[in-house]
């Protein structure tokens, strides 16, 4: 992993437009993909696209957060935020995958859940929390992929997980950095010019979240780090998808020798040890 780069660098680079998305993915990795729409409660959301695909021969239910490339995508999938019918939809699918013992993989890249007023009115909390509790006690492989930003429940929804693993620059954090310094510095007589709106210290709080992968993976949070082609995912998508590809086979094989209460045990327990230190684990 390059040590190089700034967290602020990274963060530009886990938002930049063109990095693969959810349908790249899908389509560099998977074959037969048939996609699942809506939560069979309220709606269907597009910031949220799942279904069943094909994984080196093999049935499993792919899951991931949407983002556009360009600003007609993005509104047709509201700049890959969730409302709550997306996270219902996912469980639903993930429950789908849990009856007929299909391994999940979830990919996340997402600014957070969407928090309009409709979405809160609809139950945004209560659904991803559900998703928090279900995905707990699932007793199939789950693996989720941080592929560009990872920020706030919105992510954790889909990120209970036996394996984390995480682009090398990606990020994954409580919050945006912008949020972060807004909160933290907002006192105008001690900071010039730092209102939310400015950002001019996201920087500075992008290095004290520790919301990088190098950092998330000395700190256990993260399994693994897969390793980006210098400058970006999306300047070498081939070589990007063939890293993503190699760890997923790798955690999955693992995986799949286990017991499924065990899956579901170990999955409870490292999520409730999450924050304790934890020792460095080898990059992918």
């Amino acid at each position: 992993m390059s040590d190089t780069l700034t967290a602020a660098q990274r963060v530009a680079i886990a938002r930049h437009p063109q990095r693969p998305n959810i349908n790249d993915y899908i389509q560099a990795l998977f074959t037969d993909f048939f996609e699942q729409k809506g939560d069979r409660l309220c709606g269907e959301d597009p910031a949220i696209l799942g279904g069943i695909a094909l994984y080196h021969g093999r049935p499993v239910t792919v899951i991931g957060t949407r983002k556009g490339k360009d600003l007609e995508e993005n509104l047709k999938c509201n700049f890959g935020m969730p409302n709550p019918e997306g996270y219902r939809k996912a469980l639903r699918l993930m429950r789908q995958a849990e009856k007929f013992g299909r391994p999940i993989l979830t990919f996340i890249d997402t600014s957070g859940a969407y928090p309009g007023l409709e979405a809160e009115a609809r139950g945004q909390g209560e659904a991803i929390a559900r998703n928090l509790m279900e995905m707990s006690q699932l007793t199939v492989p789950v693996i989720a992929l941080i592929t560009g930003e990872g920020n706030s429940g919105g992510a954790l929804a889909l990120g209970v997980a036996d394996r984390v693993l995480m682009l090398e620059n990606a990020v994954y954090a409580i919050l945006s950095p912008e949020g972060f310094a807004s909160i933290l510095w907002k006192d105008a007589a001690r900071h010039e010019a730092i209102l939310w709106k400015d950002g001019s210290r996201a920087a500075d709080a992008a290095e004290l979240m520790k919301l990088t992968a190098p950092d998330l993976l000395e700190l256990g949070v993260v399994d693994s780090v897969i390793p980006e082609p210098q400058g970006g995912a999306h300047l070498a998508p081939a070589i990007t998808f063939e890293q993503v590809d190699q760890a997923i086979s790798r955690h999955l094989g693992e995986l799949l020798k286990k017991k499924p209460a065990d899956l579901a045990a170990n999955r409870y327990q490292k999520f409730r040890k999450m924050g304790a230190a934890a020792p460095q684990k080898e990059s992918q």
